[in-house]
């Protein structure tokens, strides 16, 4: 074991196309975490799409990974990689991935360039990436399906551009262990340079068989595996461990995850990923700080630290906004001497952005019961026009907000739901505190009842009118 190879292990478990956990912003964060905490040693991200909203979340990812190396795939433009360096520069580890098909069927299908025209379009997106960092990885979409010829053509070029890694990705998923071992054995003879640069190996598991072609690439002195925590069709993270860990030494390999905490963290994404936040209530502080990585201000903070502890927790206030928290905070800490994430977003729902309430006149009759759904009818009016609308849900909150969702015709992502109670007693007031994310910004709304139906359409109604007073005033 001494002299041992180390092999790094790069999660995929938010690439995995259409196989991907729907996971919530809040989520995506928080999975990332427990990856980190895991000792994973790289975890990728998608691309940016939505400039706004997957620009903030692959910083907030960055903020949150102290670890594991962030991984990013570029479009194959020099204004995309530009844009995705901005968002990953600050990561402790960043990497730039540039991928592309190399099969002739999915080339054209994809991308609609010609080999020629695509070896071009790679080579120069891998020199402009080199602009940036020298952790340059090059993913060879269905590279064992490809021409070797062209195949190898491009390994070539991109090594000669600056790539510090190769993927070779089996993407159909259909060889067999044997057959991976010829693949590699085949590469390594004819392309002598793939011995100064990381080599990773890719595999869908269409036919059950990803863990075993890992193993065979390994077996072929390939260093960086992509598997994935909540697998659905890839090279499973926790089984390859647990091989890694019975016959590492035969191998003459090992990796950084060790099987101590690996129960007990993949079962907890598993959960996350099964079961998204939806409308989970936290009710206990220490799990709501867990989620913020233990964040918790005292009494002597300064301002600017808790302008950076509020841009932490995902929110873009502008300068009255946080002058206003400021100064609430400031009155609280002078009665606590420590303040928690659940008080500091009660603040911010309360102080921040208080604006003339655009949907009022608000009116509810929910129906619900043990052997049935529940249905709402909401009333409310905008800009004094009447709105109605009627919904179904799995639960009473729920059903009002998809009836509030159907009235207003407008769609925001929950990224966070909090119910507690503030007074004791059969008439105890409740608090509920929604954060809803309109275009990459959080906008947070407070509801105060002893109602928690109440409560939560209050607190929605409340961040709903913040988000549109700023779309009406832009």
């Amino acid at each position: 074991m001494m002299n041992s190879n180390k092999i790094s292990l790069c999660d995929c478990t938010l690439r995995q196309g259409e196989k991907s956990p729907a996971l919530s912003f809040r989520e995506t964060i928080e999975l990332c975490r427990l990856l980190d905490k895991m000792r994973v040693d790289c975890i990728e991200l998608k691309e940016i799409n939505q400039k706004k909203i997957d620009s903030l979340l692959i910083k907030s990812v960055s903020q949150a990974v102290s670890f594991s190396q962030i991984a990013v795939p570029v479009k194959l433009s020099e204004e995309h990689v530009h844009l995705t360096w901005e968002a990953l520069k600050d990561a402790k580890k960043p990497r730039l991935q540039v991928k592309a098909p190399v099969s002739s069927v999915q080339m054209e299908y994809l991308y609609h360039l010609k080999p020629d025209a695509l070896l071009r379009k790679v080579t120069e997106t891998v020199t402009c990436c080199a602009k940036y960092t020298d952790q340059i990885e090059f993913i060879a979409i269905d590279a064992t399906r490809s021409d070797p010829e062209l195949l190898r053509s491009v390994i070539s070029s991109v090594i000669q551009a600056g790539v510090s890694a190769v993927t070779l990705c089996d993407t159909a998923g259909i060889m067999l262990p044997g057959e991976v071992k010829l693949f590699f054995e085949s590469l390594y003879s004819d392309l002598p340079e793939l011995k100064n640069v990381v080599v990773g190996f890719a595999c869908a598991d269409t036919i059950y068989l990803a863990d075993a072609c890992a193993i065979a690439s390994l077996e072929c002195g390939i260093k960086e595996i992509k598997a994935s925590a909540y697998n659905t069709n890839s090279i499973s993270l926790r089984n390859l461990v647990r091989i890694i860990q019975a016959k590492g030494d035969s191998l003459n390999i090992h990796e950084s995850i060790g099987t101590e905490k690996l129960q007990t963290l993949t079962n907890q994404i598993e959960n996350l990923c099964r079961a998204g936040l939806g409308h989970r209530m936290i009710t206990d502080d220490n799990a709501e700080n867990a989620m913020y990585g233990n964040l918790t201000l005292n009494a002597h903070e300064s301002k600017e630290s808790v302008k950076k502890a509020i841009e932490k927790l995902g929110y873009d206030l502008s300068e009255e906004d946080h002058e206003k928290v400021w100064l609430r905070f400031s009155a609280l800490s002078e009665k606590k001497e420590q303040i928690s994430v659940k008080e500091l977003e009660a603040i911010i729902a309360t102080e921040s952005m208080q604006v003339p309430p655009v949907y009022s006149d608000v009116q509810y009759v929910i129906n619900t019961g043990s052997h049935f759904g529940a249905m709402s009818h909401m009333k409310l009016t905008f800009h004094g026009k009447p709105l109605e609308g009627i919904s179904a849900g799995d639960g009473a909150i729920d059903a009002a907000f998809k009836s509030i969702e159907t009235a207003t015709g407008r769609h925001y992502e929950l990224d966070d739901f909090q119910i507690q109670s503030i007074t004791e007693g059969r008439e105890a007031m409740g608090e509920t505190l929604i954060k809803l994310r309109s275009d990459g910004k959080l906008f947070s709304g407070r509801g105060l009842s002893t109602d928690i139906i109440g409560s939560s359409i209050m607190a929605y109604i409340n961040a709903l009118n913040k988000i549109v007073y700023e779309e009406e005033e832009a």
